[in-house]
């Protein structure tokens, strides 16, 4: 049997809100009657991950889970790096002075692999600057490093995984109906198969296209703030074009063609929906721009040097093995590991492919500290 335990607490600089809610929510997972000496915790920069998928299968193998939501979830516009690790902290340190956890596994699954680099990095090595124009988060300074470190479906970062989606077809980013011919990705004359020249004009132009924008938020966010404006939300459309997507022999793995996390390439470049669909200057500043983001997992993948371990999904439709090999090349520990597994990105295919990841990272957990097994 699996109890579940429903946390919620203030966080420092963020208090109980006046309809009645907690900034920070989360379920605790544990086997009835049993108080694990291990645990794992996961977190998201906006996604709601109370109730993971791996909660119950760690549960019932003997190792505690905490699904933990920060005081962003659902509102990633409004994303404040340094805030959301002191969320996280709470988390942690939940785990070890509520629940009597000896060692805490840091879950970086999916867009939280790069949040929880950044928080075993600040907690060890704090260096993450406080958001545009505020102060320092408070308890930045004081938070309680992970014992070890899981990357599960991981993307390399938020402005990484922006960037590599988004289509450099785009002409004008206020009319998402123009289209430079010679850089669709959806234009048959460029392919399938696409020509190593025309890649490369793909990517520098994504590159570009992500630069544009960060140089016109920066210029906006000045022009409005000498008249008294503080933000201003935008949309960033079209970003459902990763050639990756639609070649599945470029970075090759186990996926389908044609296929993303919203189906049909064309269609989801196409719907209005997606990353940084609903983002303001600030928050792409902050969040999604390659040269001013802190979200991004290499550079604090570098801190990590406790016991980590990368793990791919074969047939991700939307992480590829070079983000995996990317990944476990910035991981500064020497014990670390890389795996490939059968499965999706939720891992809810092939049949079973839950089970087989919760057997590898316990196994993989036991090898370095002692489980209880229920």
């Amino acid at each position: 049997m699996i109890s579940k335990t429903f946390v919620s607490s203030e966080s420092p600089g963020a208090r109980r809100a006046g309809a009645g809610g907690m900034p920070c929510q989360g379920v605790y997972y544990a086997p009835e009657a049993v108080r694990p000496r291990i645990a794992m915790i996961a977190t998201h920069f906006q996604i709601d991950f109370s109730e993971h998928y791996l909660a119950e299968h760690m549960a019932e193998r003997g190792i505690g889970f905490l699904g933990w939501n920060t005081r962003y979830r659902g509102y990633e516009s409004e994303f404040v790096l340094d805030r959301a690790l002191v969320d996280l902290g709470v988390g942690v340190r939940w785990l070890k002075e509520e629940a009597g956890v000896e060692h805490v596994v840091l879950l970086g699954n999916s867009g939280g692999g790069s949040l929880m680099a950044a928080y075993h990095a600040q907690a060890v090595e704090p260096s993450v600057r406080p958001g545009i124009g505020l102060p320092p988060a408070p308890g930045v300074d004081e938070l309680i490093p992970g014992d070890a470190y899981v990357s599960l479906a991981a993307h390399l970062g938020r402005p990484e995984v922006i960037t590599a989606w988004m289509d450099p077809a785009v002409v004008d980013e206020h009319d998402p109906t123009l289209t430079d011919p010679e850089l669709d990705l959806f234009n048959p004359d460029n392919g399938p198969p696409f020509s190593p020249e025309f890649l490369a004009r793909y990517r520098a132009a994504q590159v570009a296209r992500n630069h544009r924008i960060t140089a016109w938020a920066k210029a906006e966010l000045a022009r409005i703030q000498a008249l008294g404006f503080q933000d201003r939300p935008f949309s960033v459309q079209r970003v459902w074009a990763d050639p990756r997507m639609v070649d599945s022999s470029l970075d090759p793995s186990n996926r389908p063609d044609n296929a993303c996390y919203r189906g049909d390439p064309a269609v989801a470049n196409r719907s209005g929906r997606g990353l940084g669909h609903e983002t303001s200057l600030r928050n792409w500043l902050g969040m999604w721009s390659l040269s001013e983001s802190q979200c991004r997992a290499e550079e604090h993948l570098a801190k990590v040097k406790v016991p980590a371990i990368v793990i791919n999904p074969d047939a991700d439709a939307g992480v590829y093995p070079s983000d995996a090999d990317g990944l476990y090349a910035a991981i500064a520990s020497d014990d670390k590991q890389r795996l490939d597994l059968p499965g999706d990105h939720y891992f809810e295919n092939p049949p079973g492919a839950r089970a087989r990841v919760a057997d590898v990272i316990t196994r993989w957990i036991a090898e370095r500290f002692p489980v209880s097994w229920p």
